[in-house]
């Protein structure tokens, strides 16, 4: 899968995320694979999904549409806008929105983290969003990564820093997370 985070610390957020895109057993690193960023810049957030490979080709586009109206730039707008492209992904990307038999309602399929000049935010599949105060993190390397990003804040001074940490942690002990890291910094408002 992979290892994203976000953190923010002062006026700065930060997402970090690995580079490796994995097929059951097959490793795809960053040397062979033109398109390994996990980072997707959409106006002024900076987003990364964990799950298929296929989830970035479809957000490329159905962030886009301008049915969607999508903006990520608060909880709030970013719940509209999940609902908004929820009839997008199923309609014209054939999302399969069967998940759990006991799932509530219908999945996206799509786990993500990003950051803008409002914050460090997570979406989950069925449109869940939270707003993050200090780290958070995504994926197979998550839990390495929080820990690790637990183990630093208080000692760190920089978002940057704080999440390469954490982002690091993922690619060391996760076996779908690798090196080299992709990473992007915002000024918060």
């Amino acid at each position: 899968m992979s290892t994203i985070v976000v953190a923010r610390k002062g006026n700065t957020a930060c997402i970090a995320a690995d580079t490796l895109t994995t097929f059951g057993d097959i490793r795809l690193g960053s040397k062979l694979d033109c398109h390994h960023s996990k980072i997707q810049t959409f106006g002024k957030t900076h987003l990364g999904i964990v799950g298929s490979a296929a989830h970035t080709l479809v957000a490329e586009r159905a962030f886009r549409d301008p049915e969607a109206e999508a903006d990520f730039s608060t909880r709030d707008t970013t719940f509209d806008s999940l609902v908004r492209l929820h009839p997008i992904l199923k309609e014209k990307y054939f999302l399969n929105s069967k998940d759990q038999e006991d799932d509530p309602y219908e999945t996206t399929q799509i786990d993500a983290v990003f950051v803008n000049p409002n914050g460090i935010f997570a979406l989950y599949s069925l449109r869940e969003v939270y707003e993050y105060t200090r780290f958070w993190a995504v994926g197979s390397g998550a839990c390495f990564a929080l820990g690790a990003m637990h183990a630093v804040y208080d000692k760190y001074k920089s978002a940057k820093d704080i999440a390469k940490a954490g982002a690091e942690a993922g690619a060391e002990f996760d076996t779908s997370s690798h090196l080299p890291l992709n990473i992007k910094t915002v000024r918060l408002q």
